[in-house]
């Protein structure tokens, strides 16, 4: 496989891609991007998987995808609701997903993703969460400053038209439903509001 091709535009969502790149196990055959919007981490994780689906719920996003993406061999890009979508359990070596588990249900969110995975692959997601309490304002204040400092140098952009939805979990509620869905997996908070996690299927039950 090839390198992925460097991003066309950055905002904070295109920030965690070089580190969901990093996740995708060895070796892997096929991969799993949920809520692929404008299909730009699929045509990405397409370098270095040979079989990459990407899902989006929004038509208009996914129809931008595929007049970008098009060319792009083994990216298949769906329409559709990712938590009945026909896709089939203990297929994907790795799923990932960035900006969207807040859009659904955190815990049917996971469990589905958790369900896709073949045994020994790779869970990788990035999120948004709402800040609660003295703590969690007080990291918000420290690191504002970084974020559009970042934001104003980099020329934060991305695609018009892409959903949003303000987060209902906190990063508290995150932490503790994430290690109860998902025995191990590693959490993160990083600077660019946003948090991450990764997590290994076992091999066995």
């Amino acid at each position: 496989m090839g390198t992925p091709p460097r991003a066309p535009y950055w905002n904070t969502n295109v920030a965690r891609h070089r580190g969901i790149l990093r996740a995708v196990p060895q070796g892997c055959t096929r991969a799993l991007d949920v809520g692929c919007g404008d299909g730009l981490l699929a045509r990405r994780l397409a370098a270095v998987c040979p079989d990459v689906t990407g899902i989006d719920a929004s038509p208009d996003m996914t129809a931008l995808a595929r007049a970008q993406h098009a060319d792009a061999p083994g990216l298949d890009l769906l329409t559709g609701d990712f938590l009945t979508a026909d896709l089939p359990e203990g297929a994907f070596g790795f799923v990932c997903s960035v900006s969207t588990v807040h859009h659904m249900d955190f815990t049917a969110a996971l469990e589905r993703m958790r369900a896709l995975l073949r045994p020994g692959g790779v869970l990788a997601v990035v999120g948004l969460a709402r800040e609660d309490g003295p703590a969690d304002l007080a990291i918000w204040t420290a690191c504002a400053p970084v974020v559009r400092t970042a934001k104003v140098a980099l020329r934060a952009r991305g695609p018009q038209g892409m959903p949003e939805a303000d987060p209902q979990m906190s990063y508290a509620q995150v932490r503790r439903s994430a290690h109860r869905l998902l025995p191990g997996v590693r959490y993160r908070r990083h600077v660019l509001r946003r948090y991450s996690l990764t997590w290994r299927k076992p091999r066995s039950p």
